[in-house]
Formats: structure tokens, sequence, C-alpha cells
């Protein structure tokens, strides 16, 4: 009879992980992917996108598809990311966020656009840990230089927390997010890995990555990597 059980109990085993993996809303899974097509993107454009020396010192990246900004008179913007931080063993597992702002203004329609926010210092990944972060408020910001070779060299770039980018037709470009907040998105990074869990835990390295998302860590690794190899040089 033990036997019967303790060959019950191993099989089950077997049984619980693939429906656990098979439970992630498929919204969380797209939007994963969406972030890792992105990262592919950058990684594929050098010449266009962030510039190894930023992605070098790089301590957090957030990624944000289809950021959704515009109305008519009244704007306002809205859009869901996920985000890692550099940890002393690689990139951490990552958090979703979403991230919202308002805009004044006269306009007419919307549009959507693909949002990386690199932060570049301790701080912003200290920004990051707390519940919700205004940029340019909370934590600096400004909109990063692309290039291969391209520097933050103004006293306000070389000084941002954050340098952020917006992706339009698959060219990258510097984007003004002035007052914009990023929240945690706790239900959602609860529904990932099955129960709630603190974002600094997350983002400091003390959670192993879900398979579902290993593949976005790997491409945010290599990106950053080659930043640091280029700068090594």
């Amino acid at each position: 009879m033990r036997k019967l059980i303790a060959t019950a109990l191993f099989a089950a085993c077997f049984l619980i992980v693939p429906k656990m993996h098979a439970q992630t809303p498929d919204k969380l899974v797209h939007r994963i992917e969406a972030a890792h097509a992105i990262l592919h993107e950058l990684m594929n454009t050098p010449d266009k996108g962030i510039p190894l020396d930023i992605a070098a010192s790089a301590q957090c990246v957030v990624v944000v598809p289809s950021f959704k900004k515009g109305a008519f008179v009244f704007g306002g913007e809205y859009g869901q990311g996920i985000a890692s931080c550099r940890t002393p063993r690689g990139w951490s597992a990552p958090v979703f966020v979403q991230m919202a702002g308002g805009s004044f203004g006269f306009q007419v329609g919307g549009q959507s656009t693909d949002l990386v926010l690199v932060g570049r210092t301790h701080k912003s990944l200290e920004h990051l840990l707390k519940d919700k972060v205004k940029l340019g408020g909370d934590a600096s910001v400004a909109a990063g230089p692309v290039g291969r070779s391209a520097q933050a060299s103004t006293t306000e770039l070389a000084n941002a927390e954050f340098l952020t980018y917006s992706r339009n037709k698959g060219l990258f470009a510097g984007v003004d997010l002035q007052g914009d907040e990023v929240n945690q998105n706790v239900k959602d990074t609860a529904e990932l890995y099955g129960h709630d869990v603190a974002f600094q835990r997350i983002l400091s390295g003390g959670v192993p990555t879900p398979a579902v998302a290993a593949h976005f860590v790997r491409t945010v690794n290599e990106l950053f990597r080659r930043g640091r190899a280029r700068k090594a040089q």
C-alpha cells in the first residue's frame, strides 16, 4: 500500500507542474512575448537603439508594449508592462507593472507605441520597489539618446535615473514621460507566481524565474551583456 501511495504521489508531481504552467493567463503570456519581441528588436538595431554605454550601466529595464495615448481634448495615457532589475547573479525574474499619466491639449484620435525605460542607478531600483513612482517627481527622467555610440552627454541626461524610449515602425527614439506614474501590478504578478510575493524580493533576485518568462530574462541578460562587453573593449 505504501508503495502504491508513493507511486501515485510521484506521478502527481509530473501532472501538477504542467498544469500550473498552463494556468498562466493568456494575457500575461502575450505581454511577456510582446516585451520579449521589443527587446529582440533593440538587439537587432544597435545603430538605432539604446547606446551601448547606457546599456552597460543599466540597473533596471521596464518594457511597456502598446502604450496607448490620446483622446479628444483631454488626453490620457495607459499601458501594462514588465520589469526586471540587475542582481549579483544576473537579471531578476520579472514583475508586472502598469503605467499611467495624463496629457492636456487639443488631440483627436489616439495612438499606440512601445516604450522602454532604462533605470541607470541604484536609486532607480529603489524607486521601482515602491508602490508607485512618479517620473520627473520621485525619479528623475529624460528622453534617452539613440545610436550605437551615443552618450548621455548633457547634465540632464547624465543625472537622469531613467532614460525613456519609444518605438514606432521599428525605429526607437527618446520620449518625454514627465509626470507619468509607474505602479506595481500586484494582481498580475501574483497570477504569474501563483501567490502574492513582494516586488522587492523578486527584483532583488530572491525568486526563480518562471519558465514562461525565462526567454525574456535571457534576452535582457544578453542585451545588457553586449553593452558591457562593448564598453570593456
